[in-house]
């Protein structure tokens, strides 16, 4: 996933996707110095890496990670990591991160990410 000259790509979480994706494509951590939001981002999902697929595993019936296309795991990563541990309201994580799938994935992965981030979310923000 390159796009550095999209429009999109000045957005933080376009580019914490950006750069996530490429680390798992690399199936490393070296990445671009990333600062502000973005970086912030970036950094959250890979300290709680092993946490939020645990977590994304239990609710997506059928679909272990693996078998999921790495855009769509990435950008459930990056949405639960904000669910959990970002003051950003519920409605725009989930807005952003079906936009995300619609502009980087599947024609399907919009709505396949809706159903699993608006799954977690109530676990991870109780009314």
């Amino acid at each position: 996933m390159s796009y550095p000259n999209s429009p999109a790509a000045k957005e933080p979480r376009d580019r914490a996707l950006a750069a996530l994706y490429q680390a798992e494509q690399r199936q490393n951590s070296d990445l671009p110095s990333l600062t502000g939001k973005a970086g912030r981002y970036v950094r959250g999902v890979l300290a709680h890496r092993l946490d939020l697929d645990r977590r994304i595993e239990e609710v997506s019936e059928g679909w272990p990670l693996h078998r999921m296309p790495v855009v769509d795991r990435t950008i459930l990563r990056l949405g639960l990591y904000e669910l959990l541990h970002e003051p950003t309201p519920t409605a725009v994580i989930l807005n952003e991160a079906v936009e995300l799938a619609k502009r980087y994935s599947t024609s399907e992965s919009g709505k396949f990410v809706n159903g699993v981030l608006a799954t977690l979310s109530r676990s991870a923000r109780p009314e």
